[in-house]
C-alpha cells in the first residue's frame, strides 16, 4: 500500500515539475512596459585625479501588462554614446526572483548608472555644454528565466543634472 502510495506521489510530483517546466515562454518585451523615466547625468564625485566626473543615470519603474506573475527577471542597460555601436558602460540588476512581479503591478523604482562618464576640471553644468559632449542613449534588455536577453526598450539620457 505505501509503495503504491509514494509511487503516485512520485508520478504527480513529476507532471507538476513537467509542467512548470514546459510553460510557454513569455514575449517579455510585450509583457512590461516602463514607466515614470527620468534620465540624466548624476555627479559620481571625484576620479583618482580628483577631476569631477558626471555618469549617464535612468530612473524607471517596471509594470507587468500580463495577466500572470513575472518572476526571475533581470536587467542589463547597455550605455551608448550617440552615433557609436560599442558599449560605453553597463549595469546589471536582478528585479525579481521568485517573489515576482503580480499582474498589473510596478516595481520599486530603479536607478541604472553608467560604469562610464566623462570627467573634467570645470562645473558639471560647464561639462554638458562642453563641445565635445557627446549625448548617450541606454538600451535596457530583460531576460526572464532562462530565455534569451530581449530588447525593452532604447532610451535618450537627457543632457540635465540629477539632484541626488
Amino acid at each position: 500500500m505505501c509503495h503504491m502510495n509514494c509511487t503516485v506521489r512520485v508520478v504527480l510530483l513529476s507532471g507538476v515539475l513537467a509542467a512548470v517546466g514546459c510553460a510557454p515562454p513569455v514575449d517579455v518585451p510585450s509583457a512590461l512596459e516602463v514607466t515614470q523615466i527620468s534620465s540624466g547625468w548624476f555627479d559620481a564625485g571625484l576620479d583618482s585625479l580628483g577631476r569631477k566626473k558626471i555618469v549617464p543615470s535612468v530612473s524607471f519603474r517596471l509594470e507587468n501588462e500580463t495577466d500572470d506573475e513575472l518572476g526571475f527577471l533581470q536587467i542589463n542597460a547597455v550605455f551608448r554614446r550617440a552615433g557609436e555601436t560599442e558599449g560605453w558602460g553597463t549595469k546589471f540588476i536582478r528585479v525579481a526572483g521568485t517573489e515576482g512581479i503580480p499582474p498589473g503591478e510596478t516595481t520599486e523604482l530603479l536607478r541604472l548608472d553608467s560604469n562610464r562618464g566623462y570627467t573634467g576640471e570645470q562645473s558639471q553644468a560647464e561639462m554638458l555644454g562642453h563641445s565635445e559632449f557627446v549625448d548617450v542613449q541606454m538600451d535596457l534588455y530583460v531576460k526572464h528565466r532562462a530565455q534569451q536577453w530581449a530588447l525593452l526598450e532604447t532610451l535618450d539620457i537627457d543632457r540635465q543634472l540629477l539632484i541626488q
